[in-house]
């Protein structure tokens, strides 16, 4: 390797002013060595029940990555020469040091950009690289990364440890056994990896799996799932196993934060024609708006903090979701409405004691006209940390300055990574509180705080509103 260490500069992403970044770097050394607690993620369990060593780069960076692939593919490359696997096993490029040289290529088109940082903190912080990837250096470094992966030291379970991780949580289908977990638990590993329940695939009637899913439901539960009351029923049993397994949250994912409640007549209506496959648009769209407000109510029951993803219209590309399947970077934002969709839940449950829902949004726009209204008014109500293509520094700011006039920083939840990527979720942990010590610092520069008000507010950012929100 080359003689000079590449490093990352130690005042990365703070302030250009030089006042703030004096205050955001005092703050910043207060927070960054505190444990990370990861409420909401798609990191794979089997990771840690197998901790077998990661293949190679190409499978550990790029295959499973869609904000890597989606960038390159932006360009012109066509997922199958970055390896992305096909659904009917077609052939697309096998060779992982093709793939690395191909993203190494290409590597400049991140410059910037969350995923550059993030990869080359990656790089240079977890896996001590002393050059900067180029392409000409690209198989020096691909032969660099294997060797490490090959050591004891980045197994699954000793990075967890490593990067101190407090909890990490992942998210599960309502219909999953849970495997994994329960494994992790039999042979005592002292790692908190705990699951979330998603239910998505049984409460979106459109789903191509639907019915496959209420079967699997009736199997779990011990009952055929016939009507929509033992379709209820089975669902709160599931989620009671759940939060057995250690369970704190659900997640729902939805287009549109519609809610509005059904009477039971209604509702059964609609799950008997779903049952003998006549759904109608109509009747999905009032189903999953129904499904909302019972998982508030059973949230309010049960305990399970409620998180709504809402805005994503998924796989854009028909023939890239047909070809490839979801996930593939086809997720795009579109507008939200949150005011008038969330009505009926905020009628019935904005004021439950003990009831917790953490609104997550694509739409920035929403941020001071909507949602920190919303939280800055109903008591069950939080808002959830920048997501997705925002989670970045210049998003974060923005969060930040719209939120706060109207919701304050205590009816917010803190942040969580939301990544498939294990190895980033230090680096995007490191982004989120140098990003937040440079807010605080910026309010102590313009004398709004005392600096000992900025130290406590700094701590409650990265580790006690995430706590708070989560029960955690």
């Amino acid at each position: 390797m080359a003689t000079k260490r590449f490093t990352l500069h130690p005042d990365r992403y703070l302030d250009p002013n030089p006042a703030v970044r004096k205050i955001a770097r005092e703050l910043y050394r207060t927070v960054k060595d505190l444990p990370i607690i990861s409420p909401h993620g798609h990191v794979d369990p089997n990771l840690f029940v197998k901790n077998e060593p990661f293949p190679d780069p190409a499978q550990l960076f790029i295959v499973p990555d869609h904000y890597i692939f989606r960038m390159l593919h932006a360009q012109g490359i066509p997922l199958e020469r970055m390896g992305v696997p096909t659904r009917d096993g077609s052939q697309v490029e096998k060779d992982p040091r093709e793939i690395w040289q191909l993203f190494a290529d290409h590597y400049h088109l991140f410059r910037g950009t969350p995923s550059g940082v993030w990869m080359d903190a990656e790089l240079a912080n977890v896996l001590g690289l002393r050059e900067k990837l180029t392409k000409k250096n690209a198989q020096r470094v691909y032969d660099f990364i294997q060797k490490k992966l090959g050591t004891k030291e980045f197994r699954p379970r000793a990075l967890f440890e490593r990067f101190k991780i407090a909890v990490l949580a992942t998210t599960d289908a309502a219909t999953d056994t849970l495997e994994a977990h329960k494994a992790m638990r039999a042979d005592g590993w002292k790692g908190r990896v705990i699951p979330t329940f998603r239910p998505d695939g049984l409460t979106n009637l459109l789903d191509p799996s639907w019915k496959s899913s209420v079967r699997r439901l009736g199997e779990l539960t011990g009952r055929d799932v016939t009507n929509y009351r033992l379709y209820i029923k089975g669902l709160e049993e599931r989620r009671s196993f759940f939060k057995s397994m250690g369970a704190v949250a659900t997640d729902h994912g939805i287009q549109t934060p519609y809610t509005h409640e059904l009477t039971e007549r209604e509702s059964e209506e609609i799950f008997g024609r779903a049952l003998r496959g006549l759904t109608t648009a109509q009747d999905a769209a009032m189903f999953t708006a129904h499904m909302l407000m019972e998982m508030a109510r059973m949230s309010s029951e049960d305990g399970l903090v409620m998180q709504i993803h809402a805005g994503a219209l998924r796989n854009h590309h028909t023939g890239t979701f047909k070809r490839f399947g979801p996930d593939k970077g086809f997720d795009i934002p579109a507008a939200t409405e949150y005011v008038s969709n969330l009505r009926a839940l905020t009628e019935k449950f904005g004021n439950h004691p003990a009831l917790r829902i953490i609104l997550f949004t694509l739409d920035e726009t929403t941020y001071a006209r909507e949602l920190a209204p919303l939280a800055g008014v109903y008591p069950a109500l939080k808002v959830g940390p920048a997501w997705w293509f925002h989670d970045s520094i210049e998003g974060m700011f923005r969060y930040r300055a719209n939120i706060m006039e109207s919701a304050g920083l205590y009816n917010t939840a803190g942040f969580n990574d939301d990544t498939r990527a294990f190895l980033s979720i230090p680096a995007r942990h490191e982004l989120s509180r140098r990003m937040d010590s440079n807010w605080v610092a910026s309010l102590i520069a313009r004398h709004m705080v005392s600096k000992e008000e900025g130290r406590d507010m700094i701590h409650e950012l990265t580790n006690g509103l995430v706590k708070k929100a989560y029960g955690l």
